[in-house]
Order: structure tokens, then C-alpha cells, then sequence
């Protein structure tokens, strides 16, 4: 495990959780193709077909030393532009933002990890921007968080929130406080058996304004060292699975379908997804 309670947004490590129960599930059909040149330029192409409509972008990511810029343009004619500068000091990363052609998402964001926390802020550069606020504090095991934004149009909280989470070799668990405390949310990962890859995860969501729960909960499992299957359900009766092959180096082929167990006589959602990789 790596050292220091890293991010908010690696409170508990949730992100393996959140890959177990929704990552390459899809009912779309999805394309991906990326290239290298020469001089290290990635060049990231992707197709989308939802339906009858068709939805395409086209990333390009250039590396200069300390320096990275990741420029995408969508079929809307959005053109999204990061810029990352890595370690200008040691613990220190430095992220500029920004879509054309709007004007008020322009944001400069600065990250600091520590052995024992972790800060993240950010502000929105516009007259009246919003500004993030987002900190850990604790060990690679055990670690306490929050993550804050304020309006200053508005002079309102747009977001508080607040979280815990624990990790180890094979058990990863997290709860957050989310909505300005109105959502409650625990996610819970335990490898099985890692040399299948074998896995068990659940995610629980209560709302206090509806009084409602959801609740969703999956698994998986290596049938070879290329070939990886997953499968989950949730409390409204959606079951999915998926089965994904890795056909060579870094190059998956994904078949995934959904069927709605409360009521079978709908026809099941089926998706496929390629992603190619030289």
C-alpha cells in the first residue's frame, strides 16, 4: 500500500469498490483506440453509439519532463484542456483546467500529500468563483476527511462532505457523509483469493430526506489470467454481468448485459466495448 491517507477522493481507496460494482458495465457499444508517436504523444480516440445517436472524442496527451497536457474535443465541439505540473516542490501537483467555450470553467487546483494528510483546493477562475476545500488526515489504514465548497456568488455551501475509511492487505472499507449530510453512504471491497483475483464488494446508500436505501452488491472473478468475470445486483432487482478478455497486451474486448429480474418479459440490455492499445 502506498504511504500517506492520499486524497479525498481516495478515502478507503474507494475507487476499488466503485470499479467492482460499475467499472465496464455499459449497455452501449463503445470503441477505443490509442496510439503513441514517436516522440511520446498518446493520442486517445473513442466512439460511443447510445441508441441512434453517436457521441465521439479525441484526446491527446503530451509529456514534457514535470509537465503534462491533456487536450480532448468532443463531437459537441467542447474543447477540454488540462495542464498538470508534477512535483514543482516535493508532495506539491498543480492542475489548470478549463472548456471551451465555456467561460466559468476555468480552475486551478493544487494537491500536497503528506506521510500523515492530504489537501486538495481549488478555485474557479471567474469574478465570483467557487472554491474547494478538501483534506485528509491519518495513515495508509485508517484515515478521516472532509471535502468543501463554497459559492462565493451565492455566499452558499454548494458541498459538504465528510468521510472515514479503513484498508489493509485484503479489506478496504469506507463511510462517507455526502449531500450536505443528507446521504449516507458505506462501501465495503474483500479480496477472496488474489491469486484468481477473486473478489466480494457492496455498497449501501441511505437517504435521509426519502428514507430510502440502495443497496448494491457484486463480485469477481479471473477464469484465466486474461479473462475476468463480474456480476452484481441491487435492491431494485437489476442483475448484470460482464465478461471481459484481454485478446493481447493492454487490448480488452468486453461483453456485459443487464435484465431487469422484476420484470423478465423486458428485453435485456447488451453491451460491448473495445479498447485498443498498441
Amino acid at each position: 500500500m502506498a504511504k500517506g491517507p492520499g486524497l479525498y477522493t481516495d478515502i478507503g481507496q474507494k475507487s476499488q469498490s466503485i470499479d467492482l460494482l460499475y467499472k465496464d458495465y455499459q449497455s452501449d457499444h463503445k470503441f477505443t483506440v490509442t496510439t503513441y508517436s514517436p516522440t511520446g504523444v498518446a493520442i486517445t480516440s473513442s466512439g460511443t453509439k447510445k441508441g441512434e445517436l453517436f457521441l465521439a472524442d479525441v484526446n491527446t496527451q503530451l509529456k514534457n519532463k514535470n509537465v503534462t497536457a491533456d487536450i480532448k474535443v468532443d463531437t459537441s465541439s467542447n474543447l477540454f484542456t488540462t495542464i498538470t505540473v508534477d512535483e514543482p516542490a516535493p508532495g506539491l501537483k498543480t492542475i489548470l483546467s478549463f472548456k471551451v467555450p465555456d467561460q466559468r470553467s476555468g480552475k486551478i487546483e493544487l494537491q500536497y500529500l503528506h506521510d500523515y494528510a492530504g489537501v486538495s483546493t481549488s478555485i474557479g477562475l471567474t469574478a465570483n468563483p467557487i472554491v474547494n476545500f478538501s483534506g485528509v488526515v491519518g495513515t495508509n489504514v485508517l484515515s478521516l476527511g472532509t471535502d468543501v465548497s463554497f459559492d462565493s456568488k451565492s455566499g452558499d455551501f454548494t458541498k459538504c462532505n465528510a468521510g472515514l475509511s479503513f484498508c489493509n492487505a485484503d479489506l478496504i472499507a469506507a463511510l462517507t457523509l455526502n449531500n450536505k449530510g443528507d446521504s449516507l453512504s458505506g462501501s465495503y471491497y474483500h479480496i477472496v483469493n488474489p491469486l484468481t483475483s477473486t473478489a466480494v464488494g457492496a455498497e449501501v446508500t441511505h437517504s435521509f430526506s426519502t428514507n430510502e436505501n440502495t443497496i448494491t452488491v457484486g463480485t469477481q472473478h479471473a477464469l484465466d489470467p486474461l479473462t475476468t468475470v463480474k456480476a452484481r445486483l441491487n435492491n431494485t432487482g437489476k442483475a448484470s454481468a460482464l465478461i471481459q478478455h484481454e485478446w493481447r497486451p493492454k487490448s480488452l474486448f468486453t461483453i456485459s448485459g443487464e435484465v431487469d429480474t422484476k420484470a423478465i418479459e423486458k428485453s435485456a440490455k447488451v453491451g460491448l466495448a473495445l479498447a485498443l492499445k498498441p
